[in-house]
Order: C-alpha cells, then sequence, then structure tokens
C-alpha cells in the first residue's frame, strides 16, 4: 500500500501568515479573549511580589507606635495613622512582630493551632508584616488556612438580584428564587438610581417568601443607600468603600475617620454592613504610589478593623480584571480573603464581577473560596443571567445554577446553594409577586398587571418581562420616599392583603434591629428566621474530622440535582 497525504487547507491566521492548525484552534479558545499584562511595578501593576513594598518592622514609645513598617510617625498619611492608632494591638504588637513570617505562617496552616491563637498573633501585625506571611504561602495553603480562619462555621452566599430594566416584578421573582434556593444575602443595583425604593422594596418582599430570612442591600451612593437602611427597606449595608492610598481615598472626598463615621451610623440603627476593598482598586484609579495590590488591600483591611466594622467584601470585586491580568493575581485575590479572616474580619469573598471568557479560568477563580468555605463564597453570584446583572455581570450567573450544585455535591463541599423543583420555583416566585402586587395598589403605587406577574414568573430574564410604565414608576418611587414608608409599612401592607406569613418573616428580621444580633461578625438569619454568627456558631475547625461538613439533613439536600437515576430502576429518576 503506498502512503498518501491526507489532503488539507492551510492553517492562514488573521496576519495573513500560516500557522499550525493546532494554534489557529487555540487562538479561538475563549481564554485568549482575556486580558494579560507584564508586570510594571513601579506604578504597581504587580499583584504581591514587589520589590518597591515596605519591609515590616515597628516600634512603640509610652503606648504609642512611633514607626511603622520604615515610616516614622511624623510622616504617616492618614492611613498610616489610622491604622497605627486604631487597628494595631500596641501592647502585642512588638512580641507579634518579632515572629518570623513563616512561623506565623504555619501556625495558620497547622491544623491544631486554634483561630484564637492565631489571631492573638495576627492583631499586632503591620501591613507589611501581613505582606510577608501571605508571600510564604502558596494557594494549597492559603486554603488550608482559610478553612480554619473564617469567622462564621457555616459557608454561605449571597445573590445579585438584578433587572436591566430595573423592573422591580422581575426583581421580586428573582429573590424569592433566590431565597429558596439557599442564599444567605442579596443585593441589588440600579441603572436608573430613582427607581432604587420600589425595586429594594421588591427585593425585601421576595426575600422573604417560602423560607425566608434572607438579608438584603441596594448599593447605590452612600447617603441614599444609608436613608433606605434607616427606613428598614434594607436590612444591610456593603457597598462602603476604602482605599489603600491616601491620594485615592481623597478622589472619593473621603478619609477613614468619615468611613468609621458612617459605620457607626448604621451600628446605631442595628444595621448589618461591612466595608468593600479589593486588590487592584489603586492602580485601577492611577494612583498606587508605587507598591504591590496585595500591600495596598492589608491597609484596606486594617482600616476596616480600625473602624470597628464586622466584616469586609474583598476578593478584588470590582478591579478583578486588574489582578486576574497580571501573574500570580488569583492567588493574591485569595490571599486578601485569607488576611481579613485572619484578623477577625467576616469575609465576602468576592467572585462576583466577571473577569473571564474561559469557563475553566472562571471555574479556577471559583475554587479557593468554595473548597474551603468562606462566610460568603460569592458577594454575589448572580441570580439572573448576566446580561441583567448591573454589577457589570457576575463570574457566576443563573446559567450555572446547575453546575454549581453539581460541584457541591462531587466534592461534598457547602456553597451554601441547593437543587429546587421548578414547581417550587414557580410557585415562590408567583407568590411573590402577587404579594408585590398587593403592597403596590395597598400604598397606591403605579399597579401591577396579572399579565406582567405571568411573564416575570416564567421569565429567565428581564427580555421576557412586560415593560413598565418608567415614568409611572419614577413617581411612585418618589412617593415612597417622599411619604416616609418603611419596612413597617410593608409589613402592615402585607398582613392587610392576606400575605400574612411574608409579613412575619419579614417582621422577624426587622426585629432584629432592636437585638442587635446583626451586628456580630459574620450574622445571618437561618430558614428558621434565628441569627447565626461567629458567636453562636464560631468555627471550630482543628484539623481533620473537626469544623463544618456537610452531613446529615444538609448533605441530602445537597446530594439532588436536576436528574438524578434511580439505582433500583435505571428508567426512573430519583427526586
Amino acid at each position: 500500500m503506498t502512503a498518501s497525504a491526507v489532503p488539507h487547507d492551510p492553517a492562514t491566521g488573521k496576519d495573513g501568515v500560516r500557522h499550525s492548525h493546532r494554534t489557529m484552534l487555540l487562538e479561538d479558545r475563549p481564554v485568549n479573549l482575556d486580558g494579560f499584562v507584564e508586570e510594571w511595578p513601579e506604578v504597581g501593576m504587580v499583584a504581591m511580589e514587589s520589590a518597591f513594598d515596605p519591609e515590616p518592622s515597628v516600634r512603640v514609645e509610652n503606648g504609642v507606635i512611633v514607626e511603622m513598617d520604615g515610616v516614622a510617625r511624623a510622616d504617616f498619611d492618614f492611613i498610616d495613622q489610622f491604622i497605627a492608632d486604631k487597628a494595631i494591638d500596641v501592647e502585642t504588637t512588638e512580641a507579634s512582630m518579632a515572629m518570623p513570617a513563616a512561623e506565623i505562617a504555619m501556625m495558620l496552616v497547622n491544623p491544631t493551632v486554634t483561630r484564637a491563637e492565631v489571631i492573638a498573633v495576627t492583631k499586632g501585625l503591620t501591613p507589611a508584616k501581613l505582606l510577608a506571611v501571605a508571600k510564604t504561602l502558596n494557594i494549597v495553603e492559603i486554603m488550608m488556612a482559610m478553612q480554619k480562619m473564617r469567622a462564621r462555621r457555616t459557608p454561605a452566599n449571597q445573590a445579585h438580584c438584578t433587572s436591566a430594566r430595573d423592573n422591580p416584578v422581575q426583581v421580586v421573582c428573582e429573590a424569592a428564587e433566590a431565597s429558596i434556593r439557599g442564599f444567605a444575602e442579596m443585593e441589588t443595583t440600579l441603572g436608573v438610581v430613582r427607581y432604587a425604593p420600589l425595586v429594594a422594596m421588591a427585593q425585601q418582599i421576595g426575600s422573604q417568601v417560602g423560607t425566608g430570612g434572607p438579608l438584603t442591600q441596594c448599593a447605590l451612593e452612600e447617603a441614599t443607600e444609608l436613608d433606605l437602611g434607616m427606613r428598614g427597606i434594607t436590612a444591610y449595608a456593603e457597598t462602603i468603600s476604602v482605599y489603600g492610598t491616601e491620594p485615592v481615598f481623597v478622589d472619593g472626598d473621603d478619609t477613614p475617620y468619615s468611613k468609621a463615621f458612617l459605620a457607626s451610623a448604621y451600628a446605631s440603627r442595628g444595621i448589618k454592613m461591612r466595608f468593600t476593598s479589593g486588590t487592584g482598586s489603586e492602580v485601577q484609579m492611577g494612583n498606587a504610589q508605587g507598591k504591590s495590590m496585595l500591600y495596598l488591600e492589608i491597609r484596606c483591611i486594617l482600616v476596616t478593623k480600625g473602624a470597628g466594622v464586622q466584616g469586609l467584601q474583598n476578593g478584588s470585586i470590582s478591579c478583578i480584571g486588574v489582578p486576574g491580568a497580571v501573574p500570580g493575581g488569583i492567588r493574591a485575590v485569595a490571599a486578601e480573603n485569607l488576611i481579613a479572616s485572619a484578623v477577625d474580619l467576616e469575609c465576602a469573598s468576592g467572585n462576583d464581577q466577571s473577569f473571564s471568557h474561559s469557563p475553566m479560568r472562571r471555574t479556577a477563580r471559583l475554587m479557593p473560596q468554595m473548597m474551603p468555605g468562606t462566610d460568603f463564597v460569592c458577594s454575589g453570584y448572580s441570580a439572573v443571567p448576566n446580561y441583567d446583572n448591573m454589577f457589570a455581570g457576575s463570574n457566576l450567573d443563573s446559567d450555572d445554577f446547575d453546575d454549581f450544585n453539581t460541584i457541591q455535591r462531587d466534592l461534598q463541599i457547602d456553597g451554601g446553594l441547593r437543587h429546587v423543583k421548578e414547581a417550587d420555583i414557580l410557585a415562590v416566585r408567583t407568590r411573590a409577586a402577587k404579594a408585590l402586587q398587593a403592597v403596590f395598589a395597598h400604598l397606591d403605587l403605579p399597579p401591577i398587571s396579572d399579565a406582567e406577574i405571568d411573564a416575570a414568573v416564567y421569565a429567565n430574564g428581564s427580555r421576557e418581562c412586560i415593560p413598565r410604565d418608567v415614568l409611572e414608576d419614577l413617581k411612585g418611587a418618589q412617593q415612597v420616599m417622599d411619604r416616609g414608608i418603611t419596612g413597617l409599612d410593608l409589613v402592615k401592607a402585607l398582613e392587610a392583603t392576606g400575605f400574612s406569613d411574608i409579613a412575619r418573616n419579614l417582621f422577624t428580621v426587622l426585629r432584629q434591629r432592636i437585638s442587635g444580633d446583626l451586628l456580630q461578625t459574620s450574622a445571618i438569619m437561618t430558614r428558621d428566621l434565628q441569627p447565626l454568627s461567629a458567636v453562636n456558631d464560631a468555627n471550630d475547625y482543628n484539623g481533620p474530622d473537626t469544623g463544618y461538613r456537610p452531613t446529615g439533613q444538609r448533605w441530602e439536600e445537597m446530594k439532588r440535582l436536576r436528574h438524578v437515576t434511580s439505582a433500583a430502576n435505571p428508567e426512573m429518576e430519583v427526586e
């Protein structure tokens, strides 16, 4: 037999040059749509290994830190001063700083060293020392440490419930579905800010349908966000941003002290709140002062600690494209989550804004938080299609629910979610929409038609929903503010219109403001409407066969997927 060449077409690229077929196939892979950049340490375009970061040091005189990380007190900027005066334990700092970074890192990964023992050391560390500790840890060690250091024993998850059209009927349905799927928190934001009162009301009502208990927030500029919180139309706040360099702070007309004052305003009304920060924000805003992304983020973490705030949303958040573009960036993102937990803060660990076209990369981004568990694995997971996500898209969206549930089942790790039958989803979406319809009618707000409800209940997103009369809705939203409508008014409206169960759930959440239980570190509410936090659910991981593991009823719940075949009858699926 005579061998003959296999006919083929030349592989010619867009550059007109002939390439191998494999190269052309690889060129078309989704990952090559992502942006990657070489390091530029001089401007802060480097994840965590920079020669321009300071060396760790501290000196205390008469109970005052007079030198920190090579800077004398006289030369402190306001971030240095705030950290030195408010965040670092002056009594223990010199002893903690004297320990080698590798020894502290060993404490983090050693299961027999308790979380409390680690925190006794970390409370005395400066930003440069915490960076030095993080630099000794590889990604697996970071995950090992996170398993022990998260504040709450039980992991949880947070959802984004938004609409590209700011449609409150869609949002109430999405919030109800997010609640029954297991999300402990959910947040919304707007394309048209004036829509906020109606959308925030919709999210709050929807969240309490079915099991009830999720906490809600509406991410806006700070004055409106605080106003909605004070009224009881939201239950927590998160988008209070802090930064790692003074010029970037000043860009936002803020200081650590003004942020601390705002935090106290929320706390005075029993409203849960956390700050937000993330690697890459300073270089993205053009003022990293030549420091690495992780070093500057550690300064943010300690500003949060010094302000007395219970927790922090970090993990790069809306800047994820920046660390995601440089070498070791996703390792740095995992490290910032760990450091927040290591200084005893709640950590809502990102996995929110989309950063990659590659499904493999998106999953790799998720694993350092999902595998060890964090207080909130995502902050948040888009409960809507990403085209509806007004937070610029998420690393995970509603298309990924089944994949996420399968990963939980495959690895027996708890990401906070569960599979729910379609009939149950349609039931809660319908009840939520009808409740909102009744509340709007009771409060003389723009009416919701039965046709709108039917469309929203069965919709995947805003594209299948009936558009609202935006002008009338905006007038109604202004009425909510002008008439002083509060969360208690929503409870009364729900009770008066026959939705007593939703009214009870919402009233129970509002009551937590009086008890103050939601001010505790990492507080959420269970499906039984009981507060769960680092106080009554402290992380007790101490090595194999300790700490939180999905067992019993929760594990049985996690075993259920959309399609599971009966072992006894392969022709039948089990529910």
